[in-house]
């Protein structure tokens, strides 16, 4: 069952209840399903409250007021006024839940590298870093070998994610976490191999399985260079543990 902070993903049809137009959907020669994070305002309304509480593998159909749709000022775009109600049938494909993590038993790794414990209350890892310098290159470790099909780019994946600095936690034994889902509220849902990431989450996950857990040290020319989000130093060596969940 669907709850806020799931992923879910979906394909759909829709039309102008008004005149029966039909509305661009994902059942479009070509067209991907829709992925998006359940009860954060990531998509319509419509297809939001649709999903909630639903069970993968469901049916729905949506009658959208102009509230739960494109609201008062409509879709120009998609020539939909302020005033149309909109109908949908929505197939609920999968439905990713806020804690998951892969299955499978996890692998040791050298003494040189961090120690991964995964917390299964909230999707996110414990890394204890040890007390020497980070690795010159990106270095990448597969922690649980997945079985599913092989990561391409340009799909979407589904990930459970966290990420901390090398030398501010150099020797501790819990490092601070300064990206991870639990602070996004849930699994993250991006484009892989375009970009839409970092270069060292690209070059890691491209190439490995649905299913996998890995590990990932990256150099900072391959993270955030000079130019680091809040709560990350420049040029800042970064350790991702990613939870492959999906791939659309």
């Amino acid at each position: 069952m669907a709850h806020a902070g799931d992923v879910a993903v979906v394909r759909y049809s829709a039309k102008v209840w008004r005149t029966g137009k039909a509305l661009p959907g994902s059942y479009e020669k070509g067209a991907r399903p829709q992925v998006f994070a359940v009860g954060r305002g990531a998509t319509l309304p419509a297809l939001d409250r649709a999903v909630l509480g639903q069970q993968a593998g469901s049916r729905v159909l949506v009658v959208a007021p102009p509230a739960a749709a494109y609201g008062t000022t409509g879709s120009a775009q998609f020539h939909v006024t302020g005033k149309d109600t909109l109908v949908y049938a929505v197939d609920i494909v999968n439905v990713i839940g806020s804690r998951a993590l892969v299955p499978g038993e996890q692998k040791s790794l050298s003494d040189a590298l961090p120690a991964v414990r995964m917390n299964r209350n909230d999707g996110t890892a414990t890394l204890a870093i040890p007390d020497q310098a980070a690795p010159k290159g990106l270095t990448v470790k597969t922690l649980v070998d997945g079985r599913g099909p092989v990561v391409k780019a340009s799909q979407t994946l589904i990930l459970q994610h966290s990420s901390a600095a090398w030398e501010p936690a150099r020797g501790k034994d819990e490092a601070d976490l300064f990206l991870s889902s639990r602070a996004d509220g849930g699994p993250l849902s991006v484009v892989i191999g375009r970009g839409n990431v970092i270069a060292g989450w690209d070059r890691a996950l491209v190439g490995q399985r649905v299913g996998s857990r890995i590990l990932a040290i990256i150099p900072a020319k391959l993270a955030y260079g000079a130019h680091p989000p809040k709560g990350l130093a420049p040029d800042a060596t970064v350790i991702s543990v990613l939870d492959i969940l999906a791939a659309v």
